[in-house]
């Protein structure tokens, strides 16, 4: 088994959940992060399943003091960080002129500010170890819409923090890319379709049908596929992939 270590944020739910149990395959331990203990407690499970050690921490990384409880929890039990995954992160989605200062904050506490801090501060170990960071973004830093624009313009800013990551671990030997996928049915995206249904006059079904085809897309993504293109990422066969931004999004953008 392999000694190596990945920290996966986000890992209670959707792609992040997805994610550390594909690792479990490639990684001897895998850190657990996120707020909702239950979950990480379900997650755990399933990564040990696969064979990995675990360790959970319930932690909210968009406070300041997170970072370095994360780091140091991880090198406390397992000596060393290879892979650090940043996928923690829901922003809201509120038309640019109803979306408040303190929502704005919000949303950029702990997507962008807590991934931030968190690779700021596990560098030092992922420099030790030649190892990888993924940032999570998605589509929308593309095609920033007015409804959502709270979602394009920190995507778009993480994807820009991803580059600028990379360029300093190019001498640092840390390999940095980021994700962006397109849309995926998450726990998260089917309470959200649950309530925009009714509203609107439909089923539930006939929204999870509407909105693909809106998208020009065949259908949603599933979170394991996400954490196919994660596990690619931080595997030894990307090793000269850095400063990257990979879309997975079923054809929704239809460039380069």
């Amino acid at each position: 088994m392999s000694h190596s270590t990945a920290i996966v944020t986000g890992a209670s739910q959707g792609i992040g959940r997805a994610t550390a149990i594909r690792l479990a395959r490639d990684f001897g331990s895998v850190v657990l992060v996120a707020r909702n203990r239950e979950h990480l407690v379900e997650t755990a499970k399933a990564v040990e399943d696969q064979g990995a050690k675990t360790l959970i921490l319930d932690i909210d990384l968009a406070e300041k003091t997170a970072a370095k409880i994360v780091v140091d929890k991880t090198l406390s039990a397992f000596g060393r960080i290879d892979a650090l995954l940043n996928i923690a992160g829901a922003v809201p989605q509120i038309d640019l002129f109803e979306m408040t200062d303190e929502q704005w904050d919000g949303g950029m506490a702990l997507k962008l500010h807590g991934a931030r801090r968190l690779t700021i501060e596990a560098w030092n170990a992922l420099m030790k170890a030649k190892g990888s960071v993924v940032f999570t973004s998605g589509n929308s830093a593309i095609f920033p819409k007015a409804p959502h624009a709270a979602v394009g313009t920190i995507n778009a800013a993480i994807a820009a923090l991803a580059k600028a990551f990379s360029d300093r671990g190019i001498s640092d030997g840390v390999q940095v890319n980021s994700v962006l996928p397109g849309p995926v049915m998450t726990g998260r995206r089917r309470s959200y379709l649950e309530h925009w249904a009714p509203l609107h006059n439909m089923t539930v079904a006939e929204a999870m049908e509407r909105f693909p085809r809106d998208a020009g897309i065949a259908r949603y993504g599933e979170p394991e596929e996400i954490a196919e293109l994660m596990a690619f990422l931080v595997s030894p066969a990307a090793r000269w992939m850095t400063g990257s931004m990979l879309r997975m999004d079923g054809g929704e953008v239809k460039s380069v």
